[in-house]
Parts: C-alpha cells; sequence; structure tokens
C-alpha cells in the first residue's frame, strides 16, 4: 500500500512522536495542534490552520487530544467527508460513542484506538494500540497504525477504551503501591536501591521510572499526576456504570489527588512525596 493521506489532531508528546514516525514511514501528514508553534516545532508535515482544513483532504485522520472535553470539541468542529477516523485519546467509553453519532451520520468512519506505551515505544514503534470498532475499518487503518506501534483488534469502541481505562488504573495503582513501600523501606533504614532492584523484579515496568523514585526527580514526565487522576476517575466512572466495585482504584486516585496541586503537571511518581510527609 502505498502513502496515505493522514491529518493528526493533537501535537503533544505524544502527538509528536507520531508525527515523526508516520512522516518516516512516507505518509502524506498534515498537522493540527490548538497552539500551532507546537504542531510547527514538530517539524514534519504541512501545519494546518483549523481543524477544518487539516481533514479535508484526508483520508484517516488520527486524534491524540487531553481528555473528553478536548475530544468532543475538536472533532465536533469536523464536517465528516468519508474519512477514517482514529480516535487514540483516553476519553472513556461514553465519549466514544457520542463522537460516533456525529461522525458515522455523514458516512465517516471510527475506530477507538488507545495507546499503551508512552513516547520512547512509540519511537521504538513497540506502542501497543487497543483498537476497537468495524473489522473492515481496521484493516484500512492498519499501514497507517503500524508506522508507530503494533495494532490489536479487541472488538467494539467501548471494549477498547474500556481496556485501556483499566490498564491505566493498573499503572496507578502500581505505581502507587511502590511509592508506599520505598517511602516504607526509607523510614526503616533499608538501601532505597536494593528495595527498587527487589521491587522491579516483580514488577519489571518500575524500572523506566528508577530516577524519579530514587532521586525523587518528577520532572522528566512519562505520565502526569493530572493524567492519571482524570484516567482514575473514567476508569471509577465506567465500572460504577457497570455495576463493579473499585476499592483500591478509588483509594489511588484519592491520593493523587492530594498531591495533584502541588505536582499535577509532575511524573505520578511524585505521589511518593505524600509518603514523606
Amino acid at each position: 500500500m502505498g502513502p496515505v493521506r493522514v491529518a493528526l489532531l493533537g501535537t503533544g508528546r505524544m502527538g509528536a512522536a507520531i508525527a515523526k514516525r508516520l512522516s518516516a514511514a512516507g505518509h502524506e501528514l498534515v498537522l493540527w495542534n490548538r497552539t500551532a508553534e507546537r504542531a510547527r516545532e514538530v517539524g514534519v508535515g504541512r501545519v494546518a490552520a483549523s481543524v477544518e482544513e487539516a481533514v479535508t483532504d484526508a483520508e484517516v485522520v488520527l486524534s491524540i487530544l487531553y481528555d473528553a472535553g478536548a475530544v468532543l470539541d475538536v472533532l465536533g468542529r469536523v464536517r465528516p467527508q468519508g474519512q477514517l477516523f482514529v480516535q487514540m485519546s483516553t476519553a472513556g467509553p461514553d465519549t466514544e460513542e457520542k463522537l460516533a453519532e456525529h461522525l458515522e451520520a455523514s458516512g465517516s468512519r471510527l475506530l477507538t484506538a488507545p495507546i499503551l506505551g508512552s513516547v520512547p515505544a512509540i519511537e521504538q514503534g513497540s506502542a501497543l494500540i487497543l483498537v476497537g470498532g468495524d473489522s473492515d475499518a481496521f484493516e484500512s487503518a492498519r499501514p497507517v497504525l503500524e508506522a508507530f506501534g503494533q495494532a490489536e483488534f479487541v472488538g467494539t469502541r467501548r471494549a477498547a477504551a474500556a481496556l485501556k481505562l483499566l490498564n491505566n488504573a493498573m499503572l496507578g495503582a502500581v505505581s502507587l503501591a511502590a511509592a508506599e513501600l520505598l517511602a516504607a523501606g526509607e523510614r526503616e533504614g533499608l538501601d532505597a536501591k536494593t528495595l527498587f532492584r527487589l521491587l522491579t523484579r516483580t514488577v519489571p515496568y518500575l524500572q523506566a521510572r528508577s530516577r524519579s523514585y530514587l532521586d525523587r526527580d518528577h520532572t522528566s514526565t512519562l505520565f502526569e499526576v493530572g493524567a492519571i487522576v482524570k484516567d482514575l476517575d473514567l476508569a471509577l466512572d465506567a465500572a460504577h456504570a457497570a455495576g463493579a466495585a473499585m476499592p483500591v482504584s478509588g483509594q489511588a486516585r484519592e491520593l493523587y489527588g492530594l498531591v495533584a496541586g502541588e505536582h499535577g503537571h509532575d511524573e505520578m511518581t511524585a505521589v511518593i512525596e505524600l509518603f514523606s510527609r
């Protein structure tokens, strides 16, 4: 398959990494960001002045925005013309269905495709992309998605969105547990590096945040405190609507919320500061 005309809406850290992979794969790329300068700083593709301009000639429209409000605002401005929309933001199952009503009424198709992994995984092409929606639409989008990750079809849009939320709830709970245990070890006078090494034997993913935990440097962000609070809220809402109890996730959300005022834009490992007070 040859180059695809792709519009990418949102050029934050994740969006910028996706854009560079798409450009390197030879796709024809148009970028849009609420702050145009951030789109220009990516250094690839053409920057559109508006959302409407960005999507006009696109075959595939990717969106990676901060939250449900941004998704509905930005894609709500679009006049669908048969494009294939791939919504990658973590916005929750209900947002996906509202979006589908708007886009599919005019003959466009919508896939929900949240990403598991952060910027380094996208840069390496190893991020896992959970895709929900029509299977034929998935096959159409696959060449674009596989430019920056491993695309896995998981069924419905709702399933893809819910799987992402539960994965992030797990991420939040495990990260919180590591913070609590490291702080307890410090009070016991244990060697922090030794304890952290043992924790990473159980949860290898923690290794990517070694500096954040051990040096208490929370400025290099893979997942901000504010973002995990948002995602835990979405996960709790979805689970409670389904009649599921989520006491551990609820406690995690409360504790992250306690540090969000001071550390909202810091790495979520900043929750360790709560245990050091």
